[in-house]
C-alpha cells in the first residue's frame, strides 16, 4: 500500500508516471496486468512457439525497463503496448525468412476411434484458419487476435494498427467473410 491505496487500484497512467519517476513495484504491477494478454497476443502472432512467445515478452518489458521514458504518455498504455508488441511481431517477420508455421503431418495410419477422428478435424481446422491468417497477412492475423481473442474494441485496435476504427471494422467484416468461406467446409466441425 502507498499512502493508502494499492497499486494494484491505480489506473495504467498512475502506474507510468510511478515508472518513469523510478518506482520498480509500478512495474510490477503493469506486469501482472500485461503478461498475461501479450504473452496470448505473442503465441498467437508467433507461429504458436511458446519460447518465442516468452521471448518476445521478456524483450518488450526489457525495452520499458531500459527506457520507461519511451512510453508515449498521449497514448492509452494499453494502445501503445499493444503497437510495440504489432511493431516487435513484424520485426520478427522480417528476420525470419518464412512466414508459415510449420505443418505437422497426420499419421499414415488407419484411425478408427471416433474422438481421434474429430481432434484430427478439429487440428485440421486449426491449421486452415492459421494457413488462411497467414495468407491473409500480418495485420488481418493482428486484427483477429486482438478483437477476438483479446476483446480489445474496434478504437483501439485502429489505435495500434495506427488506422481510423470505421476501417477496422471494415476490414474485419471482410476478412471475417473470406474465412467463412475458406472455412465453409468444416462447418459440421464447429457444430458439434
Amino acid at each position: 500500500m502507498i499512502f493508502g491505496k494499492s497499486l494494484s487500484r491505480l489506473p495504467d497512467e498512475e502506474l507510468i508516471v510511478r515508472l518513469q519517476g523510478g518506482e520498480g513495484r509500478a512495474l510490477e504491477e503493469i506486469y501482472r496486468r500485461y503478461s498475461p494478454l501479450l504473452l496470448r497476443y505473442f503465441y498467437r502472432m508467433l507461429w504458436k512457439d511458446k519460447e518465442r512467445a516468452q521471448d518476445a515478452l521478456h524483450d518488450v518489458f526489457m525495452k520499458i525497463i531500459e527506457n520507461p521514458l519511451r512510453i508515449d504518455p498521449q497514448r492509452t498504455f494499453s494502445t501503445w503496448m499493444y503497437s510495440v508488441a504489432y511493431n516487435h511481431c513484424k520485426n520478427e517477420y522480417r528476420r525470419q525468412a518464412f512466414r508459415q508455421s510449420a505443418m505437422t503431418t497426420m499419421p499414415t495410419e488407419t484411425i478408427v476411434s471416433a474422438n481421434v477422428e474429430m481432434a484430427l478435424d478439429r487440428k485440421a481446422f486449426s491449421e486452415t484458419l492459421d494457413r488462411v491468417l497467414q495468407e491473409e497477412g500480418d495485420e488481418a492475423r493482428t486484427m483477429i487476435v486482438l478483437r477476438y481473442e483479446l476483446e480489445l474494441p474496434f478504437a483501439e485496435i485502429g489505435a495500434v494498427l495506427d488506422c481510423p476504427e470505421g476501417i477496422v471494422k471494415s476490414r474485419l467484416f471482410y476478412l471475417k467473410k473470406r474465412l467463412a468461406f475458406a472455412l465453409d467446409p468444416y462447418k459440421t466441425i464447429l457444430e458439434k
